[in-house]
């Protein structure tokens, strides 16, 4: 395995994650890798993300110019974390890095970016020759993919791209993604008084109900899931409810699959509406695509290669979750998404072994030398 800073590239994560960034407030962090990447050599610039998004920075986009002819490469992390975040105290006990357990680690993306600066200054120092790279951090991930939804496009030169954003064992390639709908419903009803005249009434809470009961929800089938995650309505128990709001989701590794679910959806309220005589509103936003690539897809065929030359064994896998590489694929860019050994994200459990940091940062090294 090639020899990285191990001491370096703790310190470095524990520095990243003592430094808050919530989604949409990125900019002390975004301010801080600044300085990082470009005291690596890199170009950086931010695009206008953050404008878009109502967030306080945009997305990183850092370029650093090839030493020999290869295709520009790209490795992706998002800035933000989930909360509780503030005030991050990151803990070593032997081999593993936790927090005290009061917030998450903020591993979850942080030690991806660790690893990334970690194999840089390695190339630095080694006089590894390579190709041109782009590092892109971006916003708003964890609330929607909305740095690379804002991405600015124009400024990215990397048709492949490896995102350092999956839990899991080392080894994992996640080539598979679903699509998902966001499905919202505004069931109108009729208002009356519930004990005096409530047959004059249409309950929205009723109507909303019925299509409910004929819905299919949770698993569908093997690609494909749906939820009702919201419902909000009524005011008083002496009222008959004029309007419920629901909001569900859809996903599914088939886009044609997703359709037809979330069309089912909507039809389920189409149908209690007119049994009922009311009406409702449903929309139906896409909020990414699905993806899927091949195994001999170049840029799969790159990290497996990398993998193996650290006694890796690679394993392509699929993920019920979205991330930014649904979005990078939509946009045709070829991008995969890697594990490093992030445990228990999105708690206050979360940790990461040291080992498997040091992995992660000696495989981001291992892929550039295979471009």
């Amino acid at each position: 395995m090639e020899n990285v800073n191990t001491q370096r590239l703790v310190d470095q994560f524990i520095e990243l994650t003592k430094i808050s960034s919530p989604s949409l407030q990125e900019a002390t962090f975004a301010a801080h890798m600044k300085k990082e990447l470009t005291a690596l050599g890199f170009t950086v610039e931010t695009d206008q993300a953050g404008v878009a998004t109502q967030g306080n920075t945009g997305n990183i986009i850092a370029t650093l110019p090839g030493t020999k002819a290869a295709d520009p490469l790209m490795f992706c992390c998002h800035m933000d974390t989930v909360a509780p975040c503030e005030n991050i105290q990151p803990i070593v006990n032997d081999n593993t890095i936790t927090s005290d357990g009061t917030t998450i680690l903020g591993g979850d993306d942080k030690a991806g970016i660790a690893a990334i600066l970690e194999a840089v200054r390695q190339i630095r120092e080694q006089g590894i020759t390579h190709g041109p790279l782009q590092v892109v951090l971006t916003i708003g991930e964890e609330i929607g993919m909305y740095g690379s939804k804002n991405l600015d496009y124009s400024k990215i030169q990397a048709r492949k791209a490896v995102i350092l954003d999956a839990d899991g064992p080392l080894g994992n390639i996640v080539v598979q993604g679903p699509a998902k709908d966001v499905i919202s419903a505004l069931v109108y009803g009729k208002a009356a008084h519930a004990g005096m005249y409530p047959e004059q009434g249409i309950s929205a809470i009723q109507v909303a109900a019925r299509a409910i009961d004929r819905m299919k929800l949770l698993r569908i089938d093997a690609d494909t899931t749906a939820n009702l995650g919201i419902i909000k309505g009524g005011t008083a128990t002496n009222i008959v409810a004029d309007q419920v709001e629901v909001i569900a989701e859809a996903r599914s590794l088939s886009n044609e699959k997703l359709d037809t679910q979330s069309r089912h959806m909507q039809a389920c309220f189409e149908d209690a509406t007119r049994s009922f005589g009311c009406t409702a509103k449903v929309e139906i936003q896409r909020s990414y695509a699905a993806f899927h690539l091949p195994a001999d897809t170049p840029i799969v065929l790159q990290c497996s290669a990398a993998m193996r030359a650290l006694q890796l064994e690679p394993k392509m896998v699929s993920t019920g979750g979205g991330s930014d590489c649904n979005v990078f694929n939509a946009y045709g860019i070829s991008a995969v998404d890697i594990a490093i050994g992030m445990t228990n994200v999105h708690t206050k459990e979360e940790s990461i072994a040291i080992s498997d940091l040091k992995t992660a940062a000696c495989l981001v090294l291992e892929i550039i030398k295979h471009n």
